[in-house]
């Protein structure tokens, strides 16, 4: 009887590896970035999905669950994963930390003007840059309260925040004071200093904050964006900053990637730009492996289903 195949298409860590060998021993499994074909077609289970693979990984009738490496899997092919019946997990949760500190960089870089004191160190320039804001006892809207939101929430209250969040079931969370559901945005925002995006792409969320939603907004609020580019209708957020209805943006995610050079957006001073990096973090593969994959895998090996971040293709997430 041919031996039980994983394929781990990236480098990760012999610690790592064997860690997830103890769970199944007997099983064969490939590690590295260059995986041959037949090795990847022979697969059981693939953890990590390449879109430069994406055409082989889909040529195989031997893929019964894939382990994405990524919290977002809105670019997989997520209709031929259902039609193949293949079970498909996220990474989501594994950047709670470091995603909510980056928020909170954007915002605090923002409201003590850290951003154009850096420019004015290049230039040697010495001004006060108007600097008066506080983000102590202000409001943040949290649109999309999972586990980065609601670490952000909890982050908030030691700023004594007032939090609200919008979230698809409107179900009460920690560190919320009120709950709405996306429908209800005309109400959150115009009581928002600050609105943070950390939704996943879906039907639902496409092009959610448009220029209805940033008339909406105070003047005076700064907006940031962790979840996807495609929530925000990247031409609205645009025109909102040039025209002032918004006073700044944090933008880690946008419609196309990587920010086309022609973008005004990298010029603005009222912007804070990162390379969809917010993520990254030291502890990455450890939390992959330890907090989702391995629990995973044996509620797999026991002839369960993984259920740890499970993609639902209802609801597409």
């Amino acid at each position: 009887m041919a031996k039980r195949t994983m394929a781990i298409h990236l480098d990760l860590k012999d610690k790592y590896v064997e860690e997830i060998r103890k769970i199944v021993p007997d099983w064969d499994i490939y590690v590295g970035k260059e995986l041959s074909d037949d090795i990847l077609k022979e697969a059981e289970i693939l953890v990590h999905w390449r879109k430069d693979k994406e055409d082989t990984y889909l040529e195989s009738n031997q893929i019964k669950w894939v382990q994405s490496w990524s919290a977002g899997v809105d670019s997989l092919n997520r209709n031929k994963i259902a039609e193949k019946d293949i079970m498909l997990t996220s990474a989501n949760g594994v950047h709670s930390y470091p995603i909510s500190e980056t928020i909170f960089a954007y915002i605090l870089g923002f409201t003590r003007r850290i951003h154009t004191y850096v420019r004015q160190q290049q230039e040697k320039v010495w001004h006060h840059a108007k600097l008066r804001g506080e983000i102590h006892n202000k409001t943040m809207a949290v649109l999309g309260v999972g586990k980065i939101g609601q670490e952000t929430a909890k982050i908030a209250k030691a700023f004594g925040m007032k939090v609200l969040g919008v979230r698809h079931s409107g179900k009460a969370a920690e560190y919320v004071d009120e709950m709405y559901q996306p429908h209800q945005l005309d109400q959150v925002l115009p009581q928002s200093d600050f609105v943070v995006v950390t939704l996943p792409l879906t039907e639902e969320t496409h092009h959610l904050m448009s220029m209805e939603q940033f008339k909406q907004m105070k003047k005076e609020a700064f907006f940031v964006n962790i979840g996807r580019g495609s929530v925000v209708d990247e031409e609205a957020l645009i025109k909102a900053l040039e025209n002032e209805n918004i006073a700044g943006a944090g933008l880690d995610v946008f419609e196309q990637e990587p920010l086309e050079d022609s973008s005004p957006l990298w010029e603005m001073e009222n912007v804070i730009l990162t390379p969809h990096t917010a993520g990254a973090t030291e502890f990455y593969n450890q939390r992959v492996v330890e907090d989702i994959f391995i629990p995973n895998l044996k509620s797999y090996v026991e002839g369960d289903t993984p259920s740890i971040n499970l993609y639902r293709h209802d609801r597409g997430y």
